[in-house]
């Protein structure tokens, strides 16, 4: 199976020499290389490498006979004659991504120790898959790789060319051309070849979500395909589609992700997720009552924490989760292990109840509870108001949580054991704009706070945002 890579090179751009495509890969155009893979043996070479124009050519040789004996890849007691002579050889699949994950591993990070900033620019990218296993043909390739920015050109392989009336196969001979950052461009292959082909020649286990959340960081949220992007990636394990789902909806629990690199289609403005208009508005409440130091109750894997980093003006940030395992997912995607021991002092993770009280939660400018009180039993919402509002006492609390009404607007929800719409099945309630405002308010007067309630996202005349948020300040003390 065979993938090739063509970059043109842009004068007065950091690609000015498409040579760098070689420094991006870390594979010297000069010579042929070899690597030993669990799913064959790969092959990389340059058919051409001039300044004006440089192809890199991936090709996988795979071993059928041995990937059915290997116990990594799902053997069983099937020895059916399907199962070693079939198209794993030949066709673009699950295998090549596999390939493409380990071979250009560091730019699929997008990373160039030599050439940073031309790994973070968006170059002149043309990928070819001669043979690529496609269930749905043609249309469904072009309506995988066209919202992500890409002129796809997609040509149905037939199944035998001197007898068209047998018709077409499910191949397609695949071109893409766009401009995007290497890294996201191998990226999107990892995750959508394996969708495209219809499996994963692999185990799927619970650690396949990360790797395609990861990958999908930046493009997945946004994709108008995403459920079948992730039904096809996680082997259709509804447990495991239904965490990733709401770890790139719901908690946020991946960074948010940034608006796609690959160029928008022409006139159509740019819209930032609700996940990063959610954050930014968190963001702007704090700055309002000016918090130097901030905790994120309810911090997941480091959504917002990640932006509460990156703002220097919050000198103090303490992030806190009832899962230790997030809280470690969240020091590994803020690499904690690798910060200097100020950044580490200024950023602290702990685990800690939002229905206990806990000392270490006070003299805090401010606390955040982003898209977090849904989670909590409606009877636990008085042990929560004890915790934060009247033990830990910020200066101000930021709480975001979904608008029900905005609901009517969502094609398919979730139902909880009652039977009510909800966004996701960990949602033990969602609020209408009166009954946030009504809990508001009660919560500010009992503990000596005043409230604002706004609104976050697209807005809808009668049902308002999908989003909505309440700003509680202290009271000045008499």
């Amino acid at each position: 199976m065979l993938v090739t890579l063509s970059a043109t090179a842009r004068p007065d751009t950091p690609f000015a020499d498409a040579r760098d495509l070689g420094h991006l890969l870390h594979k010297h155009p000069d010579r042929a290389q070899r690597f030993e893979l669990s799913v064959g043996v790969a092959h990389v070479f340059y058919p051409e490498a001039t300044a004006e124009r440089t192809t890199v050519a991936l090709l996988l040789e795979v071993d059928p006979v041995g990937i059915v004996r290997d116990q990594r890849f799902g053997a069983s007691g099937d020895v059916s004659l399907a199962r070693f002579v079939n198209d794993r050889p030949y066709a673009a699949s699950s295998l090549l991504a596999v390939a493409l994950g380990r071979v250009f591993s560091t730019a699929a990070a997008g990373r160039s120790a030599s050439l940073p900033e031309v790994a973070a620019h968006a170059i002149a990218l043309r990928i070819h898959l001669p043979s690529l296993s496609c269930r749905g043909g043609a249309e469904r390739a072009v309506a995988m790789f066209t919202p992500l920015g890409w002129r796809v050109d997609a040509a149905p392989v037939p199944l035998d060319s001197e007898i068209p009336a047998w018709g077409d196969s499910r191949y397609v001979d695949l071109t893409l051309e766009g401009e995007i950052t290497l890294g996201t461009a191998l990226r999107q292959l990892t995750v959508l070849l394996p969708v495209l082909d219809g499996a994963k020649h692999y185990w799927v286990g619970e650690d396949e979500i990360d790797k395609v959340l990861r990958h999908g960081e930046g493009w997945l949220t946004e994709h108008p395909l995403r459920e079948e992007i992730l039904r096809g990636s996680l082997a259709h394990q509804r447990r495991y589609v239904e965490d990733a789902t709401a770890r790139l909806l719901d908690t946020a629990a991946v960074a948010a992700p940034e608006a796609s690199d690959a160029p928008p289609a022409p006139d159509v403005p740019v819209t930032p997720s609700l996940a990063a208009q959610r954050a930014e508005a968190v963001l702007d409440a704090l700055r309002s009552v000016r918090a130097a130091s901030v905790a994120d109750l309810g911090c997941g894997e480091g959504a917002l924490l990640r932006h509460l980093r990156s703002d220097r003006s919050f000198t103090r940030v303490l992030g806190t989760d009832v899962s230790v395992r997030a809280l470690e997912k969240a020091a590994d995607r803020l690499r904690l292990r690798d910060a200097s021991d100020t950044e580490r002092e200024r950023l602290t993770l702990l685990q800690s109840s939002l229905t206990y009280r806990d000392d270490r939660l006070q003299g805090f400018d401010a606390a955040v509870l982003m898209e977090v009180i849904e989670h909590v039993d409606p009877d636990r919402l008085p042990a929560l108001e004890d915790t934060v509002f009247a033990h830990a006492r910020p200066g101000a609390v930021v709480v975001t949580t979904p608008n029900a009404e905005y609901n009517a607007t969502y094609p398919h929800l979730h139902e909880r054991a009652d039977g009510a719409p909800v966004r996701h099945t960990d949602h033990r309630f969602e609020w209408t704009r009166a009954e946030l405002a009504s809990w508001a308010d009660g919560v500010a007067a009992r503990n000596g706070y005043t409230v604002t309630v706004r609104e976050v996202g697209p807005g809808d005349p009668e049902l308002g945002s999908p989003t909505q948020l309440a700003l509680f300040v202290k009271e000045a003390a008499a």
